[in-house]
């Protein structure tokens, strides 16, 4: 009896001291929110598709994306993979994989002075090339690939 009384006065106490708060508009549930998401990119069903709605069409090919990930992947339905940008003001990394279904696998968006690492668990169709897309501040795009053998497939395979 005890534990739930103790619940229910600390239910009542934080909302008692949050209501005021949500009344006068400081805490906004819409600034607590993910980014806006890129739609267009991450629904494309091919690679250049992905590629032109994510704005990086012609990037160039840059050595200072570095990607870690296996040669050959024994399940295709889980390959880690780390991308690291040594570009200068780096401020986003996408990872797109090209032969399945939707390219787009993941976007990183970054802010102020951080290193540009991600790590991600990605699900592969079949054996194909991975490619890590960094942005800059000044709106430049710079790409890498990485070419990864599934021998079981992770998108019904």
């Amino acid at each position: 009896m005890s534990e739930l009384r103790r619940k229910l006065l600390k239910g009542g106490v934080s909302a008692t001291l949050l209501s005021p708060l949500l009344g006068s508009g400081l805490l906004l549930p819409t600034s607590l929110l993910a980014a806006e998401w890129n739609k267009n990119a991450f629904t494309a069903r091919n690679a250049n598709d992905a590629l032109k709605a994510y704005g990086s069409t012609n990037a160039p090919e840059s050595r200072d994306i570095v990607i870690n990930a296996p040669e050959i992947a024994e399940n295709g339905a889980k390959v880690e993979i780390e991308v690291t940008s040594n570009i200068a003001n780096t401020r986003s990394l996408a990872i797109f994989a090209d032969k399945n279904p939707m390219p787009l696998s993941a976007a990183f968006e970054f802010s102020g002075s951080v290193l540009p690492y991600v790590k991600a668990q990605l699900k592969m169709a079949e054996s194909m090339r991975i490619r890590a897309v960094a942005k800059s501040l000044d709106g430049k795009s710079y790409v890498a690939f990485r070419e990864i053998k599934v021998t079981l497939g992770g998108c019904g395979g």
